[in-house]
């Protein structure tokens, strides 16, 4: 016979499995939002430093590999997330589903 809802939600390992995504998913939140506004506020505030040329006689300018770290930080963290899941929120969710069997 299948558990029920109530069952689960007070299984302890349900309760560590959302304890634990909800702290990744704030931590790797909030890391994303200081890179992005921290690009941002310094597009803002420092322009000049953003257009700073990386050689004498180049036009790209320190901001472009910036803009791109911002954005490759993204898929980064992503996998930081995907990894985990697969790591440990995958086998406490199988747990639970076979406890509640």
């Amino acid at each position: 016979m299948a558990a029920s809802a109530l069952e689960i939600e007070n299984n302890p390992k349900f309760k560590e499995l959302v304890a634990t995504r909800k702290s990744l998913g704030w931590t790797l939140s909030l890391v994303m939002l200081a890179i992005y506004f921290g690009f941002i506020l310094l597009v803002a505030f420092d322009k000049a430093f953003l257009g700073t040329p990386l050689s004498s006689d180049g036009v790209t300018t320190i901001g472009i590999p910036i803009g791109l770290a911002v954005i490759i930080s993204a898929f980064v963290l992503t996998g930081i997330y995907v990894v985990k899941a697969n790591a440990r929120y995958d086998e406490l969710t199988r747990q639970i589903v076979e406890e509640s069997k």
